[in-house]
């Protein structure tokens, strides 16, 4: 089966945010994932991952904008200096947390002009940081209207003319079954791409088992393909404690 790693910023939230890690491990996860890791000094989040022997997957750029502008991101046309200032804030917590992968968020805009920013920041962070693994994912218009990127064919052109090795394509079955109807489908056309994936069904973006995704397939599908990156478990849980729903993992 895949190795599966838990989105301590989604899973484990009954808890308080360093006791997310123990209880993780105590789960049977050997990894994690935070999306925006940087309310805590990463001297923290990293004493938490070392203490409880697990890998930190992935984290999301950008870091919070505390200054109240504003939102925006890599596809945001005339942005550039904010995002280039960004990246070099999320690269400092990389050093201490030394996540796997970062993932690098498109933000809200559309039409030739925000691709062609898209594309060049991405350029930018791939040269900036040429040994850090960055990511880029689709996200479905029901949950994030406007979204730039919001199509898996959109990201494979973007990462065609972005051409760094180290810009991978992220999976989420979530988001790729709400966009296309079909994510096993879409794991079968864009597998080469794919650098992580992660899961939660939808519509309600809960734990394996529920809605209309063949979780077992997709499980056997990947399992099959040479992916041998990490499944994260990136769902709101149906129960009230999240141990609860990971009958999908025991099984």
């Amino acid at each position: 089966m895949p190795r599966f790693a838990a989105n301590i910023s989604l899973l484990f939230t009954e808890l308080p945010y360093l006791d997310r890690f123990q209880a993780a491990a105590q789960a049977g996860f050997n990894a994690v994932e935070i999306l925006f890791p940087y309310d805590l000094a990463a001297k923290e989040t990293r004493r938490a991952l070392l203490a409880n022997g697990l890998e930190l997957v992935l984290i999301n750029a950008p870091p919070p904008n505390y200054t109240g502008g504003t939102p925006g991101y890599a596809a945001i046309p005339g942005g550039e200096g904010r995002y280039q200032a960004d990246i070099k804030r999320v690269m400092r917590y990389a050093q201490a947390l030394k996540p796997g992968l970062i993932h690098i968020m498109s933000g809200y805009a559309s039409g030739p002009q925000a691709r062609d920013s898209f594309v060049r920041n991405l350029q930018w962070a791939a040269d900036f940081a040429p040994q850090q693994q960055f990511t880029i994912e689709p996200l479905n218009p029901v949950s994030q209207p406007d979204y730039f990127l919001n199509d898996y064919t959109l990201a494979a052109e973007v990462l065609d003319q972005v051409n760094r090795p180290n810009i991978g394509l992220q999976y989420d079955s979530f988001h790729a079954q709400m966009i296309h109807g079909d994510a096993l489908s879409i794991w079968q056309d864009h597998q080469h791409r794919i650098t992580h994936a992660q899961i939660g069904a939808t519509p309600d973006r809960s734990e394996p088992g529920r809605g209309e995704m063949d979780f077992p397939a997709l499980f056997e599908m990947i399992e099959a393909s040479s992916y041998t990156g990490w499944v994260s478990a990136e769902y709101t849980p149906s129960t009230q404690r999240t141990e609860a729903s990971l009958h999908w993992l025991r099984d």
